[in-house]
């Protein structure tokens, strides 16, 4: 009788640690960190998780197919950017307002998120996301191939780059958002984490290519080739995304209608947020610190790159690549091992940062000073935007993520106006003095969001 209880207990205590594994593991999982099966004590002790980088890549082809249309569509951005930048400067030469010129070029393709971003949410969460990209990138390839040839002609003026960029930034505030809920709906919850992190190469990546082969374009060749291979690359998002599926998106719930009206799916989603997700709102406020007050930076690399470093295009070029290079090593950081403590923690000190290395680079004069510190506040950048992102698309549910990522997107549409009076400063002063005091605001703002945004702080 002994014996037989002796066994029985001992297989209890058996079953009971596989639960408390499991457990753990189900926990390592939710916290997005490493997998139930690399974190279960063997023997008495623990494994070194193993690096995770391209597990979501390598498992799920579907994710695989976003990852390069994602690629594709990034890098015609970052061309754009520069392209822009430098078009706009060299036709504004001697107008003694260049900076104004080309840092409200270069922004305000986010003024039309003001309509656009509430509406591009809405439909997000309404009709199929992939269909929906599909046909506002093939329309996006031939916007850059009619405006390659206006370029290539001799009718090119300021306005129009203002116009070109005006209709693409409404694309691209249907699309921005859609690309990052998209990854939700090829890969399973508890590969978010990993998926978004690759994704995120994808930026980050891009801001190295992108810009590198522009400025030589510019350079040899001229804006057309530019503006042309923008056009391809557009079209090479259509490309990949049509043998794509989105297997995880979910159902609409019973009871959930789709005929309201977008007004009232607008004000729904908020009200979601407003009751159960306060939390997101303030991630949105933070925000408003790395992609609203410090983004400039990257608008004023043409004049600093002149004024500075006394350089060209092709300088211009390598300096917004090398912040693609910071944003490489934040993403593999995350995609390989987690996040290290609480997100919110994160989100706070990368915010402060990235502002106080924006300040820095003002007085980088050296020209490899100037390539390490951008690359250092770029990675702070890079790993605010990726630990948000992954943090939102984890806990909102999938039929108001749409709207969600699109109301995150929202106060990107304040750039415009941020960067007028960044230019202005530019003008009035010089670009390192207009690099100093977005640092300084960056800083200010950071510290008084730490103070007061307790619902972040507590986010782990």
């Amino acid at each position: 009788m002994t014996a037989r209880y002796n066994h029985l207990n001992c297989n209890a205590t058996v079953k009971a640690h596989r639960i408390d594994n499991a457990l753990a593991g189900a926990h390592y999982v939710a916290a997005g960190t490493f997998p139930a099966d690399e974190a279960r004590p063997i023997l008495g002790l623990k494994r070194l998780p193993r690096p995770r980088t391209l597990d979501a890549f390598l498992e799920y082809r579907d994710f695989r197919l976003l990852w390069f249309a994602n690629f594709s569509g990034f890098t015609a951005q970052w061309l754009q950017l520069l392209s822009i930048g430098w078009l706009v400067k060299e036709l504004a030469e001697g107008s003694g307002i260049g900076g104004l010129l080309v840092l409200s070029a270069s922004a305000i393709n986010t003024l039309p998120g003001l309509v656009v971003n509430p509406l591009a949410g809405v439909l997000g969460d309404r009709l199929d996301r992939r269909k929906l990209v599909i046909v506002v990138q093939s329309f996006s390839a031939v916007l850059a191939l009619a405006f390659a040839f206006l370029v290539a002609s001799d009718y090119i003026r300021p306005w129009h780059a203002y116009a070109y960029v005006l209709i693409s930034g409404s694309c691209l505030a249907i699309t921005q958002p859609m690309q990052q809920v998209l990854i939700s709906n090829t890969v399973p919850r508890e590969a978010l984490v990993n998926a978004y992190a690759i994704n995120t190469l994808t930026v980050t990546g891009t801001r190295i290519f992108g810009p590198f082969i522009g400025g030589i374009l510019i350079l040899k060749l001229g804006f057309f080739w530019n503006f042309t291979l923008e056009a391809a690359l557009y079209l090479g998002v259509t490309l990949l995304l049509l043998p794509m599926r989105i297997p995880y998106t979910a159902a609409l719930p019973v009871g959930v209608s789709r005929r309201i009206t977008p007004i009232a799916d607008i004000r729904d989603g908020i009200m979601h947020l407003w009751r159960e997700q306060r939390e997101i709102l303030q991630i949105m406020l933070l925000s408003f610190i790395p992609n609203t007050i410090l983004h400039p930076l990257w608008f004023l690399l043409p004049l600093f790159t002149v004024e500075v470093l006394q350089a060209h295009a092709d300088m211009g070029g390598y300096l917004l690549a090398i912040t693609g290079l910071g944003g490489l090593i934040s993403t593999l950081t995350i995609a390989t091992w987690g996040f290290p403590f609480r997100r919110g923690y994160i989100l706070l000190g990368a915010a402060a940062l990235g502002s106080i290395t924006t300040m820095l680079f003002a007085y980088s004069s050296w020209l490899w000073a100037a390539f390490t510190v951008l690359a250092v506040q770029s990675f702070f950048q890079a790993y605010f935007r990726t630990s948000a992102g992954t943090l939102v698309l984890t806990i909102v549910p999938d039929r108001y993520r749409a709207r969600t990522m699109a109301l995150l997107a929202y106060e990107r549409t304040f750039l415009i106006g941020v960067s007028v009076l960044v230019g202005m400063l530019a003008d009035f002063t010089t670009a390192s003095m207009a690099i100093l005091a977005i640092g300084a605001v960056g800083l200010s703002l950071s510290v008084t969001c730490a103070a007061t945004l307790g619902r972040v702080r507590a986010l782990r």
